[in-house]
């Protein structure tokens, strides 16, 4: 199984800025800039045959470009209990308009939609109980936050690796918005995810019986 999501990256530019706005909160672990993204479409864990199926379904994916610019900073949750905090975006009919699009390729693969909201953002950092009193102050400090905008000509396939020390994005596939791919899929590379997948389960059936069976006077 492999956790995918669909996403914009950030310039470098873009996320130079943003990086600006990482620090003066205790209780915040702040991501980091080279992992700045803005969720477009969070799709789960697939088996690898659907991911080829997805990667396949973007690929077909056409629009013109379209600008955007970062604004603003807020949480989910309340000041009590937030979250996250993130950076927001100005108004974006293109980035509403390539949402819809993603959110139809997924359909038509009969994925389940997604049931929230789309509210574009790029998340700063994972909260963990920040003083309220300094929160309040930050999220004043920062509520005029802005950057240039940039052009948004792609966007990409992650994948997603949740580690101890928090969760690994890796790009998978970067599509142009006039179709064109810039890395193009592996054509076994659904086969790839499954054979990795099934010698996990392997090596934990096997550990499983290394402990099991000594423990009832066997050997191996």
């Amino acid at each position: 199984m492999v956790r995918l999501f669909v996403a914009l990256s950030m310039p470098e530019a873009t996320a130079s800025a943003l990086s600006e706005l990482c620090s003066g909160l205790p209780g915040a672990r702040w991501v980091n800039p080279e992992q700045f993204h803005l969720t477009l479409r969070f799709i789960g864990e697939v088996d690898g045959r659907t991911a080829r199926h997805v990667a396949d379904e973007l690929a077909g994916i056409q629009m013109p470009s379209f600008d955007l610019a970062l604004h603003g900073v807020g949480t989910f949750g309340d000041k009590r209990a937030a979250r996250s905090l993130w950076a927001g975006t100005r108004p974006a009919p293109g980035l509403d308009r390539l949402h819809e699009k993603i959110d139809g390729a997924m359909a038509r693969l009969g994925l389940p939609p997604d049931r929230r909201k789309f509210a574009p953002h790029v998340t700063l950092a994972r909260l963990n109980q920040p003083p309220i009193d300094r929160l309040g102050a930050y999220l004043v400090h920062h509520a005029l936050f802005s950057a240039p905008a940039f052009s948004c000509d792609r966007f990409v396939l992650y994948s997603s690796f949740l580690s101890h020390g928090g969760a690994i994005y890796t790009p998978e596939q970067v599509y142009r918005l006039d179709g064109y791919d810039d890395h193009a899929w592996m054509a076994d590379e659904a086969e790839d995810w499954e054979r990795a997948e099934e010698a996990r389960e392997r090596e934990s059936w096997e550990q499983e019986r290394r402990a099991f069976m000594p423990a009832y006077g066997y050997g191996d």
